[in-house]
């Protein structure tokens, strides 16, 4: 199933496939946001914006609006209480 880092719910995870605009920015790519590289989503800041994610073992803060551009492919399912 494929979707979104925005789309995904606590504790989900997915394998990074491709970027929905052709120049992602390069603070994502030096950060470890690759095609391949595992993404977990660990929480979402009040108002929805904006989400941290665990990549390559690092926490990073990105906005709603980058999140939609990086597409997934889903690899559990599993919600943390």
């Amino acid at each position: 199933m494929s979707t979104t880092v925005a789309h995904l719910k606590y504790g989900q995870k997915g394998i990074i496939k491709e970027f929905t605009d052709n120049l992602p920015p390069i603070k994502l790519l030096e950060l470890g946001c690759l095609p391949g590289n595992e993404v977990e989503l660990v929480q979402i800041a009040p108002f929805n914006d904006p989400i941290y994610i665990k990549v390559n073992g690092s926490h990073i803060a990105i906005r709603r609006a980058m999140a939609m551009q990086i597409e997934l492919e889903l690899i559990s399912d599993i919600e943390i209480l």
